[in-house]
Order: structure tokens, then sequence, then C-alpha cells
């Protein structure tokens, strides 16, 4: 698979006790992204974070959160991002869903022979 130079990064921000079907919400969106062949999906864990209740998410010892901050990253075609918003948005309650254009400078690797 290859991405065009000009793809798409969709940003997913949401807390980590968020589920969707029975299950939490960041493997949800991952296996669905996967199921839908989008190129890929990374899951980031944020160590301090607040949102639309501005209550404070925190993995400090003496403050340990049980919902700390989760963002998921995919990069893809505009079309693949765009067939995909509508299953997200079926996924979700809430949380900030941002996207933006980006330079795909690397995709993958190619295997290369060594010289002995």
């Amino acid at each position: 698979m290859q991405l065009p130079r000009e793809a798409i990064l969709l940003r997913i921000f949401f807390g980590e006790n968020d589920q969707a079907d029975h299950r939490p919400l960041h493997e949800a969106i991952v296996l669905k992204a996967r199921e839908m062949h989008l190129a890929g999906a990374t899951v980031l864990r944020g160590g301090l974070g607040f949102g639309h209740s501005a209550r404070l998410h925190t993995a400090k010892i003496l403050r340990l959160s049980e919902d700390l901050p989760l963002v998921v990253e995919i990069v893809d075609t505009q079309e693949k991002i765009d067939a995909f918003l509508p299953v997200l948005d079926g996924m979700m309650s809430s949380g900030l869903i941002t996207i933006e254009k980006v330079q795909v400078l690397q995709y993958g690797t190619e295997m290369r022979s060594q010289s002995a």
C-alpha cells in the first residue's frame, strides 16, 4: 500500500474510560480502522490533560487518574478518512476530532539486500 505525499491526519481525543460496544474506545477505533484498511493507527496515552469538563486528568502518583487522556492518530487519503468519519461518529459520545493536511515523507520500509 502506498500513501500519496499529500494526506490527511485524523486526530481523536477522548478519555481512556470511554467505551464503544462494551470495549475500550481506543481498541474499537483501531480495530475498525484496520477492518476498513486504513494505513495505520496509533494510540497515544497522555500523562496530563483536560477537556470539555475542565477536570484535570493526571498520572501523578498522589492523584492517580483512572481516565487519562488518549489520542488516536490515523493518516490516510482524504477519501478513506472521509469514509471513516461517519463510522467514528457512531462510536463516540464525547471527545474531540480534528483533521489536518499533512505531507507523508515515508510510509513503510523496503527490504534491502545486504552486500557481503
